[in-house]
């Protein structure tokens, strides 16, 4: 019976990991789609290196500092030679308590070291997308990967560990299932440290300050990116559950997968209601944003709300994401070419701190992990790119942009029959 648990909980991690990791195919569709056809070959080139990057990073270092207590790798210097690092090849069990947490608790369940590994480094991979929708069409290709190299190896885990690693934020009660905080509050305080030193793209404001138009390239190929998203999504949260072999394991998953569900239709409602009653018009954009705020506002406690409280927490996602893109953009001036910021930050923060509307967690703790995350990941997103911006500049230049990254940095077009 045990053997078989094992097997079942071991091959729901991976299948849960696999969704997850179809995200950045969603990410990829949907900032390609957003950004000027000029710029779309680049945007898909940071997505698959910045994957790769986040998984060998993770590899090499992240998840040790993430859970040092429980690392499968060891990682020691050696005499007169390189720094190395060997895997564990038996697929040996992880325990988990009764808290969810590794450490401590009655024995719940078990999977695979491998696949632990699997369906962690996906979720690290996911912060760092965040970032690439946010500087699109002119971050240079190179200080972004270098970037990426930090977020994923160094800034992502570190915050993770308060969380998930049995750090200081879950010992004192701090509450986030599948991290709206920890994964994409995360991702979007690092993405909006290197817009606030990157500039919006050339022509984005007008000489007086207002915000120009500069529409995505393909409206079809954003809505794909966020349908795959939203499926993902189910093992982004249901995954989080990290077992299903047991009845009670396996009805909180279909309830997480229920919630994920409804939340992301009440955050494309709501989007399409404000966007009609402010303009007129439903906006097609804002109701992608809205879907995907909706799904960032559930994913700190999925478990816990009814499907019809899931409805109003994914809709409230979608009110605020709608005013927060418009405020950056008019207000703060600053160019988020898809949003990103207000969707997974904005939002994140208000994942997280609706949690205890549905459970036990207190107010203070869930606002204290806020400010620790989007403040440590702010700062040293910011100070990771002003030391690379001082090596090599970030920003492509007026001339690069006006030709398109496409030309610039990658020397193959997406469109090439379009000029």
């Amino acid at each position: 019976m045990e053997e078989i648990k094992f097997a079942l909980d071991t091959f729901y991690a991976v299948m849960a990991g696999a969704l997850v990791m179809w995200m950045a195919a969603g990410f990829t569709m949907l900032e390609a789609g957003l950004v000027q056809k000029k710029d779309v070959s680049e945007i898909v080139t940071k997505n698959l290196g910045l994957y790769s990057i986040a998984c060998i990073m993770y590899l090499v270092c992240g998840f040790v500092l993430m859970y040092p207590g429980d690392a499968f790798m060891s990682f020691l210097p050696q005499i007169g030679s390189s720094w190395s690092l060997s895997l564990a090849t038996e697929a040996s069990p992880i325990l988990y308590g009764s808290d969810g947490s590794i450490e401590g608790g009655d024995f719940v369940g078990y999977y695979s070291h491998q696949a632990d590994f699997f369906f962690q480094v996906v979720f690290v991979a996911t912060a760092m997308s965040i970032v690439s929708g946010a500087v699109a069409g002119r971050m240079k290709l190179l200080p972004f990967f270098l970037f990426a190299i930090i977020l994923t190896g160094f800034i992502y885990p570190i915050q993770g560990y308060w969380n998930w690693g049995g750090g200081f934020l879950s010992s004192n009660g701090y509450s986030d299932y599948a991290g709206s905080g920890t994964v994409h509050l995360c991702g979007a305080a690092a993405a909006l440290a290197v817009v606030m030193v990157l500039g919006p793209r050339k022509g984005k404001y007008s000489y007086d300050g207002s915000s120009m138009p500069m529409p995505g390239s393909n409206i079809p190929m954003a809505a794909l990116g966020a349908w795959i998203l939203w499926l993902g999504w189910f093992g982004f949260n249901g995954g989080s559950e990290l077992k299903v072999s047991e009845v009670d394991s396996a009805t909180a998953v279909s309830q997480v997968f229920l919630n994920t569900n409804m939340a992301a239709a009440g955050g494309v409602v709501a989007a399409l209601m404000m966007s009609l009653f402010k303009t007129g018009k439903m906006d097609v954009t804002m109701a992608i944003n809205g879907a995907i705020a909706g799904l960032v506002a559930i994913t700190a406690g999925p478990s816990a709300p009814t499907a019809g409280a899931a409805v109003l927490i994914g809709a409230a996602g979608g009110v605020l994401v709608y005013f927060s893109i418009l405020y950056m953009d008019t207000k703060l001036k600053l160019d988020d070419p898809v949003g990103a910021i207000s969707a997974h930050g904005t939002v994140g923060i208000l994942g997280v701190m609706v949690v205890p509307f549905t459970s036990d967690a207190s107010f203070v703790m869930q606002a204290i992990g806020v400010i620790s995350i989007a403040g440590f990941t702010f700062l040293m997103s910011l100070a990771t790119v002003f030391a690379i911006n001082l090596v090599m500049p970030i920003r492509a230049t007026d001339e690069e942009q006006d030709l398109g990254l496409d030309v610039s940095e990658i020397g193959v077009e997406a469109y090439p029959e379009f000029k």
